[in-house]
C-alpha cells in the first residue's frame, strides 16, 4: 500500500477547511445583504405616528428616498394624502420600495410597470419621479378612488394578480404618508449616514427638490432666497444662494399660500421632512423648521428645539433651511 505524499493533505482537514471558507463566504453575504436591505447595522430611518400611539415604521435609506419622491409627485399634481398613502402601500408591495430591474416579465420599477403594457419606457419606467407621476395619472381616472378600500384603487391601477396583498401595507403607507405629506410634523428621522457615492451637496439638494416638486420649489421668498436659487436648481457651487453666506445651506421657501386643504405649517414639515428622507443619499446634516431642529446622528434622534436666536421666530415658518456636509 503506497504511502500518502508529503505534499498531500487529510481528506478531514479539506473538508473543514471547505466549511470554513463556506462559512465565512456565507457572514460575508448576510452582512451584505443586512447592510443593502436595511437590516442591523445598516442606516435606518423611522416614521412615528402623530397620535401618539406607538405605532411606527422602520425603513432605509434608500426606500426612505424613493418614498419621498413618491410622496412629492403626488402633492406637486395636487393629489390628496390618500392618493399618496395608495401609491406608497402599492410600491411597498410591488417593490419594498425599491427601485429594481426586474420582475414578472418585463416588470420594472418601484411599481413594477411594464414597457409592453404602455406605461413607459425602460428607462422612463426606473425613473421614480416618471413613475409616480404615470402612477397618479392612472389612479386619477378611477372614479371615486379616496373613497374605496385601498386594496381596490390600488388593484384598479395595477391590475395585479395578487389585489389583497396590497392590505397588509396599508398601516406602514399611512404613516409615511402623514409625515411625508407633512400633516404629522416632526415625526420622520434618518440615521443620516453619507452613501458610499457621496454625491451630495448643495447644488445636489436643488437638483432633487426640483426633480420631485417642480421648478417652483425654490421661487424667491422675499430676501430668503437669493436669486441664484431661484433661477436655477444648480447655481455655481461659489455662489451663496440662499443669503445665508454658505454655499452649504439651501433655503427653502414656504409659499404663504398652498394648496387648498393644505396649511404653511403642513408644506414646511412636507418639504422638512424630504429633506430627512434624502439625508444620506444627498450627505445632509442638518434640517431646521419651524423652531425644531434634525441633525444627522442616529435612528433615536429626534426632531429638537432650536438654540435660542436660531431658526426661531415668525420667520421659521417661512422657511427650511438644509445643510450640507459638503
Amino acid at each position: 500500500m503506497p504511502e500518502p505524499s508529503p505534499t498531500s493533505f487529510p481528506r478531514g482537514r479539506l473538508l473543514r477547511s471547505g466549511a470554513a471558507v463556506v462559512v465565512l463566504l456565507a457572514l460575508a453575504g448576510y452582512l451584505a445583504v443586512q447592510y443593502v436591505t436595511g437590516g442591523t447595522g445598516a442606516p435606518r430611518c423611522e416614521v412615528v405616528s402623530g397620535k401618539g400611539d406607538g405605532a411606527s415604521f422602520e425603513f432605509s435609506p434608500e426606500q426612505a428616498v424613493n418614498a419621498a419622491a413618491i410622496s412629492a409627485v403626488g402633492t406637486a399634481r395636487g393629489m390628496p394624502e390618500r392618493a399618496v398613502t395608495i401609491a406608497l402601500a402599492t410600491a411597498l408591495q410591488e417593490s419594498g420600495l425599491r427601485n429594481i430591474r426586474h420582475g414578472d416579465r418585463d416588470s420594472l420599477g418601484l411599481f413594477q410597470q411594464r414597457p409592453s403594457q404602455g406605461w413607459g419606457t425602460k428607462k422612463q419606467i426606473m425613473d421614480p419621479t416618471y413613475a409616480a407621476g404615470v402612477f397618479y395619472e392612472h389612479l386619477a381616472k378611477v372614479t371615486g378612488y379616496s373613497r374605496l378600500p385601498l386594496t381596490v384603487a390600488a388593484q384598479r391601477v395595477q391590475r395585479s394578480g395578487y389585489p389583497q396583498a396590497y392590505a397588509k401595507h396599508e398601516p406602514d403607507a399611512t404613516l409615511l404618508a402623514a409625515a411625508l405629506t407633512g400633516r404629522a410634523a416632526a415625526t420622520l428621522t434618518c440615521d443620516g449616514r453619507p452613501g458610499a457615492d457621496r454625491t451630495g451637496g448643495a447644488d445636489s439638494v436643488r437638483t432633487a427638490l426640483v426633480r420631485d416638486f417642480g421648478r417652483d420649489v425654490l421661487q424667491e421668498a422675499g430676501e430668503e432666497v437669493g436669486a441664484g436659487a431661484a433661477a436655477s436648481p444648480s447655481p455655481s457651487p461659489s455662489s451663496p444662494s440662499d443669503g445665508s453666506g454658505s454655499d452649504r445651506t439651501v433655503t427653502v421657501p414656504v409659499p404663504t399660500q398652498t394648496t387648498a386643504g393644505t396649511t404653511l405649517a403642513q408644506r414646511g414639515w412636507e418639504l422638512a421632512h424630504w429633506a430627512v428622507a434624502n439625508s444620506s443619499a444627498l450627505h445632509i446634516v442638518r434640517v431646521s423648521y419651524a423652531g425644531r431642529v434634525w441633525t444627522a446622528g442616529n435612528t433615536d434622534s429626534e426632531w429638537r428645539s432650536a438654540a435660542p436666536g436660531k431658526s426661531g421666530g415668525a420667520k421659521a415658518d417661512a422657511v427650511v433651511r438644509i445643510v450640507t456636509g459638503q
